[in-house]
């Protein structure tokens, strides 16, 4: 009778019980009821427990940001692109409202928010006035326009990136604040025909900017106040021998025109922004001993 009673079996008496023995089969019932139901409360107390916790120190993660990037939408490109700012070594967070996709997000260990990215409440628990970058990657390009107005409202100085599937939604997202627009398709379509038209053009940047094994990289370094380079021209700092890398060109900070190609008499003012070839260490060389 104790076992068929702890089963939940439920058969007939095995013998005729007494009033004693009936009196003794429900009060066994009665504590492996009890004792189901206090496992169950307390696998789901630990189970909320976990969670909260881990939202916890998600949230203080996220808190502790600045100068970071806030991705909206984990599809192919939000994705994309938090692969490229994870191998580029900058912070970022996600603001995503399905599940499912959160789910990925767990799995490829990146903060995230789980919320509409149309409502200020999940910007600002991403930490928008903290942030360098909005990037855009939402679905629709109705939902990129009314966050980029929703973000620049928030913060009027941060960098907008959008995508688009539309050539013809480009000037309503950049009217609305964005200050880049990206149309993935034409990107595409522009790739594929570089392929066609100029292969070992492709081949090269491919090569250049793609490649594990060239160690490779192309990236901008801002000329401070007082650096190496602020003042001098690139024969005067002894650029190629102390950095090893290419000057690709130069965004001048007083005209905001881009040279290209600049000589080795083109003289460097602070506030330059250099546009650099080079491997990751001697990028980093430069950032810190010549422009800093």
């Amino acid at each position: 009778m104790t076992f068929i009673t702890l089963t939940t079996i439920g058969f007939a008496e095995v013998n005729t019980l007494s009033d004693l023995g009936r009196i003794f089969t429900i009060g066994i019932g009665i504590v492996g009821i009890g004792a189901v139901a206090f496992i169950a409360t307390r696998a789901a107390q630990l189970l909320l427990t976990s969670e909260v916790i881990s939202k916890r120190h998600m949230n203080k993660r996220i808190s502790q940001l600045e100068d970071h990037y806030i991705i909206c939408g984990y599809g192919r490109i939000g994705k994309r692109v938090a692969q490229d700012l994870r191998k580029a070594n900058k912070p970022f967070v996600v603001v995503e409202i399905s599940p499912a996709k959160i789910e990925r997000l767990v799995e490829d260990d990146y903060l995230y928010i789980l919320g509409n990215a149309e409502n200020e409440e999940a910007l600002e628990e991403a930490g928008i006035a903290r942030s360098r970058g909005l990037i855009l990657t939402l679905p629709e390009d109705s939902a990129n326009v009314f966050v980029t107005l929703t973000a620049r409202e928030m913060n009027p100085g941060l960098f907008i990136l959008a995508r688009t599937d539309t050539h013809q939604n480009e000037r309503k997202l950049r009217r609305a604040g964005a200050d880049k627009v990206v149309a993935a398709y034409e990107i595409g379509a522009d790739r594929m025909a570089q392929v066609i038209l100029r292969p070992n053009v492709d081949r090269f940047v491919e090569d250049v900017l793609q490649s594990d094994g060239l160690d490779l990289i192309m990236e901008e370094v801002q000329v401070q106040e007082g650096s190496l380079m602020a003042g001098h021209s690139l024969a005067e700092s002894n650029f190629r021998q102390k950095f090893n890398t290419i000057v690709v060109a130069i965004l001048t900070s007083q005209t905001d025109e881009m040279l290209f190609n600049p000589s080795a008499t083109s003289v460097i003012s602070p506030g330059d922004i250099l546009i650099v070839l080079g491997s990751q260490d001697m990028i980093d060389r430069l950032r810190n001993e010549g422009c800093s």
